[in-house]
Parts: structure tokens; C-alpha cells; sequence
């Protein structure tokens, strides 16, 4: 993300899903925690992960920030370079007994962002745009490797889904003025192209799930 972003999305680059995307077919054999819990995705620029999520029922809140990297980096203008080892991110508190974590990751892959692109998302480019699911225990790895397999087997996406399944670390939440951006800014040229559409669809492909 530069903070000139291009107006025009590169759609030849998106690899459009030919169904809507199934739910996650097999069970963990992890039991899930009980309580508010904590996921961490990465899917391109945070404003428009943030947005999505924030419209979900079952989750109490969304913040943007970085995770992969160090502290003494966790910074915009440093992450910008792309040698950080930072992914724009966003962490997601939400309700199990509402939604799972299965579910948190079928929105991801439908909605969120496009899980063929490597280390870009539309017409930003770089490493800290890469799909990127970042695990706390095992039973988010599993889940997240098992529906990554059965999407790809399914070929439910013209290109196979590139999105790093890794181990979470830390995660250092961004600048303020990067927190609730489309909610502050629905009229940026940005905004409009990229990420209200993805809030549309989740509206459209997810309505018992979509809170205003």
C-alpha cells in the first residue's frame, strides 16, 4: 500500500471462485476454546479485511495492524518497503458459540480477499500484502491446512490458493488513522474500487452472517 493508491484494481489478476465457496467439510480433532477468542489474517490491505470482519456477526472487534516481523518495525512507513517480514493484518475477537473459526476463515477465502494472489492483493504488491493465516494453536493450524486441501481439490479457484499458513507471534497494531478507514472514509476513490464491494458481498453471499 503506497499512500497514493491506484484508483483502477488490476482485475486480470483476480481468480475469480466458481461457486460460492463451500463451507469447511471436516472436524477438528483439537475441541475448540470456549470465551472470546483471537484470530489473526492477513489478506492485503487491512482497510478492507477490517471492514468485512467488522460487519460479522458473532464478532465483538476488529483492529488493523502488522504481524511476521519484529517490534522495531511494526511501523507503516517501514513495513511499506516489504523487508520487514511484516503482513498488513487484522485481529479479530469473536465469539465461538456464534461463529467458528471455520466459518471466520470461509468469509476470508469468499470475501475478503483473493487467497491466489502471492505476495499481492489487487494493485498493491509486496510481501506485506501476502495471504497469510496466522495460527495460535493447533487446532487453528489444522483447520486451516485441512480447508486450504479441500478448496485446492475441489478447484474451487482457477489458480491454487497461495495463502502462508504460519505460526502466530505477536501482533502490533497500526496507526490510528489506519483503524475503522472505510467506515471514516466511504468516499475515497480507494475505498469505492477495492474494499466496498467486498462489504457488499459479504451482504450478498453471507446475509445470516452480515451485521450492520
Amino acid at each position: 500500500m503506497t499512500l497514493f493508491r491506484s484508483l483502477v484494481p488490476l482485475l486480470a489478476c483476480v481468480s475469480v471462485a466458481r461457486a460460492q465457496i463451500p463451507a469447511f467439510a471436516a472436524t477438528s480433532r483439537v475441541p475448540p476454546a470456549k470465551g472470546e477468542q483471537i484470530a489473526v489474517l492477513a489478506g492485503g490491505c487491512f482497510w478492507g479485511v477490517d471492514a468485512v470482519f467488522k460487519h460479522v456477526k458473532g464478532v465483538s472487534g476488529v483492529v488493523s495492524g502488522y504481524s511476521g516481523g519484529g517490534a522495531a518495525t511494526a511501523r507503516y512507513g517501514v513495513v511499506s518497503t516489504g523487508m520487514t517480514g511484516h503482513a498488513e493484518s487484522v485481529q479479530i475477537t469473536y465469539d465461538p458459540s456464534q461463529i467458528s473459526y471455520g466459518e471466520l476463515l470461509r468469509i476470508f477465502f469468499s470475501v475478503a480477499h483473493d487467497p491466489t494472489q502471492l505476495n499481492r492483493q489487487g494493485p498493491d504488491v509486496g510481501s506485506q500484502y501476502r495471504s497469510a493465516i496466522f495460527y495460535a494453536n493447533e487446532a487453528e493450524k489444522e483447520t486451516a491446512q485441512a480447508y486450504i486441501d479441500q478448496l485446492n481439490k475441489a478447484h474451487v479457484f482457477s489458480r491454487p490458493i497461495v495463502t502462508q499458513v504460519a505460526p502466530f507471534e505477536h501482533f502490533y497494531p497500526a496507526e490510528e488513522y489506519h483503524q475503522n478507514y472505510l467506515a471514516r472514509h466511504p468516499d475515497q476513490p480507494y475505498i469505492v474500487f477495492n474494499d466496498l464491494p467486498k462489504v457488499q458481498r459479504l451482504q450478498q453471499q453471507f446475509p445470516a452472517l452480515y451485521k450492520q
